[in-house]
């Protein structure tokens, strides 16, 4: 496929990211009738309708459905190209597509990516901060290249680089009066009041499969998906929030606030996994970068402490 034709696969494509011909045109800076022309010419070429036309925009058909998972592999091996030729040269040019949860997105992505960029100044980066769930589709669907999230759901189509222990820590105001131990039972945290990730977070997922088995109860004051917003909940009152412990980077040398791990008898550890596409080869820039995530990962994998370790 020539390259000059690519264009009409982006328009494709976009058109089916945002659900109407009218927007997709707006963000391609193309008028809607042009965009539908050429639409139309591909539906004639293939003998078959790509979109669904209905009162609120349009949708893939299941035609449309097969040729937008090819348009998406063939964007993904184009970049592939690119980073090739880009490595005849040096690595100067790239743009390396990352899904992770929110824990890492603040504390953690961003410092590894200036670091990154020391080195490449000119490779950009487009991060989408997600759910689990979420960031393995963006896999599927070839709208990211690595993704690096807690606790993420078994699926033929993905594949571990690394896999790391992470442990959960109890976040609170520096003066809260569990802030005077050193590790917290969960029974400990529930004579508080309690602040909360939303269900999709795979921390609260551990927290959740915890209680099931446990007397103790929490009282959930606040859910959110913001960890921002817990963090400043906590910190104005005696509520304590959670969070897996390279999530808890930033708020560590933070004096507001007191960062507790949890006792390893309440067994608060799960996996920090980075991965990509099954099969799929990375262009050279997201390879590169998913070797500098491996090595810094490694060490920040949280280990249990010593069976022996004082509970709470």
């Amino acid at each position: 496929m020539a390259l000059r034709n690519m264009r009409i696969w982006r328009y494709i494509d976009e058109v089916a990211r945002v659900g109407s011909v009218r927007q997709a045109a707006s963000r391609l800076n193309v008028t809607p009738s042009a965009l539908l022309r050429r639409i139309q010419d591909v539906e004639y070429d293939l003998n078959a309708a790509v979109f669904e036309r209905h009162a609120s925009g349009v949708q893939l058909t299941a035609a449309g459905e097969v040729l937008i998972h090819w348009i998406r592999r063939q964007n993904a091996d184009l970049r592939r190209v690119y980073s090739q030729i880009e490595e005849l040269s040096g690595l100067q040019l790239g743009e390396i597509r990352i899904a992770c949860s929110q824990a890492v997105a603040r504390s953690f992505i961003i410092k590894e990516i200036l670091e990154f960029q020391k080195l490449h100044p000119k490779v950009r980066f487009h991060i989408t901060v997600s759910d689990h769930h979420k960031a393995l589709q963006s896999l599927i669907a070839y709208e990211s290249d690595v993704v690096l999230i807690f606790r993420p759901s078994l699926a033929a189509e993905f594949q571990t680089i690394l896999s790391v222990g992470q442990g959960l820590v109890a976040i609170m105001a520096a003066d809260h009066p569990l802030a005077a131990q050193e590790t917290l039972r969960l029974r400990d945290c529930s004579l508080y009041d309690v602040a909360l990730p939303d269900r999709s977070f795979g921390g609260r997922e551990i927290i959740e499969d915890r209680l099931a088995s446990s007397s103790a109860k929490f009282n959930v004051v606040l859910e959110t998906n913001s960890f921002d917003m817990l963090a400043d909940y906590v910190m104005s009152n005696h509520a304590i929030t959670f969070q897996i412990d390279i999530g808890a980077l930033g708020w560590r040398g933070d004096p507001r606030f007191a960062v507790r791990p949890l006792h390893p008898a309440d067994n608060p550890y799960g996996p920090l996994v980075l991965g990509q596409l099954k099969g799929r080869t990375l262009p050279l820039a997201a390879a590169k970068f998913a070797e500098q995530l491996s090595r810094r990962l490694e060490d920040l994998r949280t280990l249990p402490m010593r069976e022996d370790a004082p509970a709470a």
